[in-house]
């Protein structure tokens, strides 16, 4: 399911949190936040390095805010989405990267990157 412009996810602010990590190259605290899954802290800030541009955050109108997928439930009985967050840049606006993540309901009613 994409969401329409307006629609707010409850994982939402989770998933800025992630954002907002990436844009202080704060790439242990990300890998920790995800568990090392798929990428590690040095995979990020080479990834970023070799990008050359400097991500910031969003602007809070840009639109879609997030591109979701809820994924079908498996075996898995917490309910859990695919995330994509277009990236901005100082030095083009909105960027050619997305970051992409999972998002799951966490144990303790919380979200789990």
């Amino acid at each position: 399911m994409t969401p329409n412009k307006n629609q707010v996810w409850p994982f939402e602010s989770a998933v800025r949190e992630v954002v907002a990590l990436l844009v202080r190259r704060q790439y242990a605290a990300l890998e920790k936040l995800s568990g090392g899954v798929r990428l590690s802290a040095a995979h990020l800030r080479t990834a970023v390095r070799e990008y050359g541009r400097t991500i910031v955050v969003p602007p809070p109108d840009a639109t879609p805010p997030l591109g979701v997928v809820e994924i079908l439930p498996g075996r898995a009985t917490r309910r859990s989405w695919a995330v994509n967050v277009d990236l901005w840049t100082v030095e083009e606006g909105r960027s050619d990267l997305t970051l992409e993540m999972t998002v799951r309901e966490g144990k303790d009613g919380g979200y789990v990157i």
